[in-house]
């Protein structure tokens, strides 16, 4: 599957404190992103909301950070979905 740029503007005082919730939630800006696309397709609609006031003992959260700080400490941090499902696949076989 071929990827593309999305590009968009928005203001800088916004783009900030968007980069600080999502590091608050443990996550890059650009992974938030395409997490907000991948459950739209999914879902058909806007499914979810994450707020930082209510993450400090939600398991879900503390789960994705000890996987990104795995995936940062093996050098795979930065794989697309589909190295990701080749993987599992190789795994399975």
């Amino acid at each position: 599957m071929a990827n593309t740029l999305v590009q968009f503007r928005t203001e800088e005082t916004a783009r900030i404190k968007a980069v600080g919730i999502c590091e608050k939630l443990g996550i890059d800006l650009q992974t938030y992103l395409r997490m907000c696309i991948s459950r739209l397709i999914q879902e058909n609609g806007i499914p979810f909301s994450m707020r930082v006031d209510d993450i400090s003992d939600n398991r879900g959260v503390k789960a994705m950070k000890a996987a990104s700080r795995i995936a940062a400490e093996n050098g795979i941090a930065d794989m697309t979905l589909d190295e990701i499902n080749a993987e599992i696949s190789a795994a399975r076989g």
